[in-house]
């Protein structure tokens, strides 16, 4: 299983540059984007998870969204109106090694794409495996690992359903513009479970939906962005319209030169709470460029 699949050429387009969190504008505001020394505001990177989810389904069939995992690592920025094109390399029947890139031949990200139960050492548990201890931390210092979110938190994406500040547009108004449509997502009687289903790029905005990533105690103003995403069914898919419960916990916190990071695990339960359906490993990235007390706050 040596032959690379590569795929089109596609647009993506930003769909964020209204997002807000805590009050202010997020990361993907052209303004906010500059102050950082970014050119525009980026495009979300789980935007690219689709043009990968036609040619898993033909490489796993449709498993792939009941079992399929999909665990990421960005590596730059795209901009709206940049064209990025996905290549998939399958090693075995259940796992093919995954990247992206710009027209120009940039890397935008690299990604394990496995066919659980059994899913051996996807690409982010090999990349924790290697973190080192996160040492003083400014913007994170009031977080530790182990801490957990409210048990009570519930989640649905209706078709026309407004996602909240975080994501300002609904499920009807991503699929206008995704990059690879699939029926699944949009009429009941194409789709093999006879409903249709939530986007692998749209797990991220169903479990983010109640404001989870800023209910954490992260110091600020500061701002953001997703470093590491994984996206794990387990007993998918997630379906559109269905209440899920979701349970959160912090699983590690790390730095680099430039960001401090903290790692959460969400888990997708049954509204009832005793049916695990889908995980989230997600690795927030704050910018330490953005809180404005980092450097007194470091010297203290």
């Amino acid at each position: 299983m040596t032959k690379v699949i590569e795929g089109p050429l596609r647009k993506p387009a930003q769909m964020l540059a209204d997002q807000s969190y805590d009050g202010h504008s997020s990361i993907h505001d052209d303004a906010e984007a500059e102050k950082l020394g970014i050119r525009a505001g980026p495009i979300e990177g789980p935007t690219h998870f689709s043009q990968f989810s036609p040619h898993l389904v033909d490489l796993f069939g449709k498993e792939w969204f009941e079992r399929g995992c999909f665990s990421t690592h960005f590596q730059n920025m795209v901009v709206e109106g940049e064209e990025v094109r996905v290549f998939i390399e399958p090693k075995t029947n259940t796992y093919a090694y995954c990247r992206a890139e710009k027209a120009d031949g940039t890397p935008v990200l690299e990604a394990s794409a496995t066919l659980g139960p059994d899913h051996g050492e996807t690409l982010l548990a090999a990349r924790m495996a290697k973190l080192r201890p996160a040492g003083d931390l400014v913007i994170l210092a009031d977080m530790e690992t182990g801490m957990t979110g409210p048990d009570n938190e519930l989640v649905k994406m209706d078709p026309d359903q407004h996602m909240g500040d975080l994501y300002p547009f609904s499920l009807t108004e991503k699929l206008e513009k995704i990059t690879e449509p699939m029926d699944w997502y949009s009429d009941a009687s194409a789709s093999p479970w006879g409903r249709t289903i939530v986007p692998t790029e749209m797990v991220s905005v169903l479990g983010n939906y109640t404001g989870g990533m800023v209910k954490w105690p992260v110091k600020r103003p500061s701002i953001g962005l997703f470093a590491d995403l994984e996206i794990k069914m387990v007993n998918g898919p997630l379906f559109v319209g269905e209440t899920y419960r979701l349970k959160r916990e912090v699983v590690a916190l790390s730095q680099s030169r430039r960001v401090e990071n903290y790692w959460v695990l969400t888990s997708f339960y049954d509204e009832g709470g005793s049916e695990l359906k889908a995980q989230m490993l997600l690795n927030h990235g704050v910018m330490k460029a953005s809180y404005p007390d980092y450097p007194k706050e470091l010297l203290a």
